[in-house]
């Protein structure tokens, strides 16, 4: 009986290490394959095959109109009022800055041709603070400028000064069209001078200064934003007030001042604004503004006009040339063309969003400097 038991024992250990093993042979095989399916072939790395992935960041937004908003540090435009609406509320605040310094300086000695030593700058800044939320659109508009040119001899001269702030609200009633209100604000720093009759002048000699003049429209129409490179802005009622502060300038004529005294000239009427952007060639861009305003109240006949013109050209990342050109017909201050032309060479730098197309897929990108 002892002999057959023990048989028995040994016949079920046996068996129980054969199932160890095949089991063991299944655990290991599965290891195996799943080694082999992760492992680095090192044979492969003789021939290697390099694959293009466009990669897209935790912090990116894939979008489906193929647009992608990227820091602006090499572009000459700024955000447009179509480029923003077009885009799903995402990000609602949007920053488009360009700063601009011109130097020009000039020496002389012991020079037979001649020439007066002199030294220049103007310094210019244009910023687009934008809110856009849902159908509401909120643009912020700050263009300031001041040069001057020193020369011996003579006394400090200014070449530059200008202050105008542009604020515009929207609300899209249909695709491309908006319930705009808005003001624009122009004045300047200091006081300005006619050189040509007082060509040492002091500040009694002043012919305009801060608030003498200033401009305030204001009104309230529609705004047509088809694309990036087109704005209309149209308001049948508008406001347009004329402020001269400085009580030597308050004499009737001056700024389109009807009697002796008077510091507040007040016009209701229409007025039209159209921006038309022209990109040359890659790195030159043509801006055109033009607004007209007729007064319903006295004349609206005699329209009044004014008009800009920027030709940027980019040398490279931060070197631009600029040319500018105004003109300004107002029968009630002058009856004839006023004209100024700027060209300068300088430092550029610009700073925030801009909108673009990629062709590839459409993602909003993060702010990196």
């Amino acid at each position: 009986m002892k002999k057959i038991l023990f048989f028995f024992v040994l016949i079920l250990g046996w068996a129980a290490n054969a199932q160890e093993v095949d089991y063991q042979k299944v655990i290991d095989s599965i290891a195996q394959k799943r080694w082999d399916s992760t492992a680095l072939d090192l044979d492969s790395l003789a021939n290697p095959k390099v694959v293009d992935i466009h990669a897209i960041r935790k912090d990116s937004v894939k979008l489906a109109n193929n647009v992608v908003i990227v820091p602006n540090n090499n572009d000459n435009s700024p955000l447009t009022p179509s480029s923003i609406l077009s885009l799903p509320t995402l990000k609602r605040w949007f920053l488009f800055g360009q700063n601009s310094l011109v130097f020009n300086q000039s020496s002389f000695a012991n020079w037979y041709a001649g020439g007066n030593n002199n030294i220049g700058v103007i310094g210019k800044i244009n910023y687009n603070i934008v809110y856009k939320k849902d159908r509401h659109y909120l643009d912020n508009n700050i263009q300031m400028g001041y040069g001057f040119v020193s020369s011996t001899g003579q006394s400090t001269r200014k070449t530059d000064d200008y202050i105008n702030i542009m604020t515009n609200y929207g609300y899209e009633l249909a695709q491309h069209y908006y319930l705009s209100t808005g003001f624009q604000f122009l004045s300047q720093f200091t006081a300005g001078y006619n050189y040509s009759n007082t060509p040492d002048p002091v500040f009694d000699d002043r012919i305009s200064k801060f608030m003498a003049p200033g401009y305030l429209n204001i009104g309230i129409g529609l705004s047509y934003n088809p694309n990036e490179n087109f704005q209309v802005i149209a308001r049948p009622v508008n406001g347009k007030f004329t402020f001269v502060l400085d009580e030597k300038l308050q004499t009737a004529g001056t700024y389109g001042l009807e009697r002796d005294g008077q510091s507040v000239r007040t016009e209701l009427g229409a007025m039209v604004n159209v921006l038309y952007k022209l990109k040359l060639f890659k790195d030159a861009t043509f801006i055109n503004q033009v607004n007209f305003f007729s007064n319903y109240l006295q004349h609206s006949e005699r329209v009044d006009i004014n008009y800009s013109g920027s030709l940027n050209l980019k040398f490279n990342k931060y070197i631009t040339t600029v040319v500018t050109l105004e003109m300004m017909y107002d029968h009630d201050q002058i009856k004839r063309l006023q004209r100024k032309q700027t060209l300068g060479v300088g430092v550029t730098y610009n700073l925030g969003y801009k909108v673009e197309r990629d062709n590839r897929s459409g993602i909003i990108k993060p702010f990196v400097n």
